[in-house]
């Protein structure tokens, strides 16, 4: 199993315990997030890299990038941040919210997702949030990030089991990549 290092795991601490403020770390399924999801504190590890983390205005691309490593080529945003699935996720409805999101923020878009290389296109789809926000969906998985991944290819969120469930990252077909 990887995990990720000491430095990514303590700075998604803090920003998990900035966001949250107090709030219980355990699933949330029900209650909604009153934090924009356009610009959270969640998102501030991708937001500083890139200018935006979790919200792609107009087309969201979905394209399939090679690791280089065990995982092989697995699905990222268009800019090269990993993407993950939720196995609490049963549907394409996004069971992950406040405290969660701020760990998992949702890949959401403010216009069509569309297919980039090696993605395929009838796989994509998007489903609403109970926030209003709308998520990019693969396979039927709502898609995240992980606030743990410090830049684009980082893989640091790969089988780790927060929030009730674990997480994966996704192969071209839209499955989970399990660990060898």
């Amino acid at each position: 199993m990887r995990h990720p290092s000491l430095a990514a795991t303590a700075a998604a601490v803090a920003l998990l315990a900035a966001v949250c403020n107090g709030c219980s770390s355990s699933k949330s399924s029900t209650s909604t997030s009153s934090a924009p999801a356009t610009a959270s504190a969640s998102q501030s590890a991708y937001a500083s890299a890139s200018g935006s983390a979790g919200t792609t205005a107009g087309a969201a691309a979905v394209k399939v990038a090679a690791t280089g490593g065990e995982l092989g080529s697995i699905l990222v945003d268009g800019q090269g941040r990993t993407l993950y699935l939720f196995e609490a996720d049963t549907s394409s409805q996004s069971t992950c919210s406040d405290a969660c999101a701020a760990a998992w923020p949702p890949f959401t878009t403010t216009g069509a997702a569309t297919a980039g290389d090696g993605a395929t296109a009838g796989l994509l789809g998007t489903t609403k949030r109970p926030d209003g926000a709308t998520q990019v969906t693969y396979n039927g998985h709502p898609l995240y990030y992980y606030a743990g991944d410090a830049k684009p290819g980082d893989t640091t969120g790969q089988d780790l089991n927060q929030f009730g469930a674990s997480w994966y990252v996704l192969n071209a077909a839209g499955a989970k990549v399990e660990p060898s």
